[in-house]
């Protein structure tokens, strides 16, 4: 019995581990973020709403950071955007197997963060979660906070 139960514990501390790196790379994608915005929008007219600024983020942010636009934005014009890339590069090099995609939250989280202190430079509270389904795409869904 107490074996069974020393597993347990170990995955437990495990998933808070993992809850922990996840937590710390979206903070730090986050910061990248913010800075990032900073430098991109230095010489950027103001935007007009909401859907100007997610559209700047489709395309220019994404363009200068990952070398190609957001395949696909969608939203339901009560503040939620999905942000859809077919071939998300930080995933492409991952196996199209499934045994990788417990591991694709890791590369995502940095990117959530990435998005959010974008965002929030721009004046825009979100949370940003994201979703694979099948490698290398995946979708961002970014939810404004009103304020």
């Amino acid at each position: 019995m107490p074996r069974v139960f020393s597993r347990s514990v170990d995955k437990l501390v495990h998933l808070q581990e993992n809850g922990r790196c996840i937590t710390k790379l979206e903070n730090m994608g986050f910061r990248v973020g913010q800075g990032l915005i900073e430098r991109f929008t230095k010489d950027t007219a103001r935007f007009k709403d909401e859907l100007d600024i997610m559209k700047f983020i489709c395309k220019d942010f994404w363009t200068t950071v990952f070398k190609k636009q957001i395949d696909n934005l969608r939203t339901n014009h009560q503040g939620i955007y999905v942000l859809q890339d077919n071939k998300f590069r930080l995933l492409t090099q991952m196996s199209a197997g499934k045994q990788y995609l417990e591991h694709a939250s890791k590369y995502l989280a940095f990117t959530c963060g990435l998005i959010r202190g974008g965002l929030s430079n721009l004046g825009i509270k979100s949370i940003v979660t994201a979703e694979v389904s099948s490698m290398p795409a995946c979708k961002f869904q970014v939810m404004i906070q009103k304020l």
